[in-house]
């Protein structure tokens, strides 16, 4: 299964380089399905039922979040309607939503998307290592499911390492998101799950993780509060990954790192690459 997840996107800037480029992996890449992180999607705080069916339009097949996912209050009643809109599994029992989904790809292949929040320097959620343990011990690759891929948000490199290791060989892909920053260390782990610490943002990168970089940089000059973030309006790179997994196994075979467009180097997986 091809699997192409593309990092948060932030404000108009990340919604314009995925509307712009996701024709292209599409028809490049040829994936079995796309996940994108949409969080920061709306004014860079949150996402809307309306930009929840752009993407969906665009090609988008499942839409994960994060810390930021009840920043737009119009969401709460619509995702609960919206089963391919996840938010993070470990809120509380009764919290609007869900943080899995399982469907059919156009191919007929089952694959699993599982949202997840960490807990270090973030809100004190649910333990996210037992949440995730439990629910992959009940959809076990090859039985029931092709392929599961993990959108682990959180702040800690060393919180997404440990439960990519946790996870190993167990699930096919886990992916970092939250720091807006894509990281060098795309590889397949000893047991076969793909990972990546962070996929970094969809946005303009001309900037302060997403923000204008001068009300970013004036809050560490001044240690005030400044004005109200507001997302960088230039050029954006849209970054992610594509996940190749084997069919019989539902184990990765290769991950590597998309990015497109903006001011970064761009890095295009060549069509039909695997390892």
């Amino acid at each position: 299964m091809r699997i192409v997840f593309i990092g948060d996107i932030v404000g108009r800037s990340g919604r314009e380089a995925l509307e712009t480029h996701l024709p292209r992996l599409r028809e490049a890449l040829k994936p079995d399905t796309v996940i994108v992180n949409g969080e920061n999607a709306a004014n860079g705080a949150g996402i809307t039922e309306k930009i929840c069916k752009e993407f969906y339009g665009w090609g988008v097949d499942c839409i994960t979040t994060g810390n930021h996912v009840w920043d737009q209050r119009e969401i709460i009643p619509y995702i609960a309607r919206d089963e391919r809109l996840l938010r993070p599994l470990n809120f509380p029992p009764g919290t609007p939503g869900a943080g899995m989904v399982k469907y059919r790809t156009q191919g007929g292949q089952r694959v699993t998307v599982i949202n997840a929040m960490g807990r270090l320097f973030m809100d004190p959620l649910d333990d996210p290592f037992r949440a995730l343990k439990d629910l992959v011990e009940k959809e076990r690759l090859g039985h029931g499911t092709d392929a599961i891929f993990v959108d682990f948000h959180a702040e800690t490199t060393s919180e997404k390492m440990s439960i990519g290791h946790y996870l190993d060989g167990q699930i096919s892909a886990l992916i970092g998101t939250h720091t807006h920053i894509p990281t060098a260390d795309a590889h397949i782990l000893e047991h076969g799950t793909a990972y990546m610490t962070d996929a970094g943002m969809s946005g303009d990168y001309d900037s302060v993780i997403g923000v204008q970089k001068e009300i970013g940089a004036y809050r560490f000059v001044k240690k005030m509060p400044g004005e109200r973030k507001r997302p960088a309006s230039g050029p954006g790179t849209l970054c992610g990954a594509l996940v190749i997994t084997d069919d019989s196994t539902g184990l990765a075979l290769s991950i590597t790192p998309i990015r497109l467009g903006g001011v970064l180097q761009e890095s295009m997986p060549v069509a039909g690459y695997v390892v």
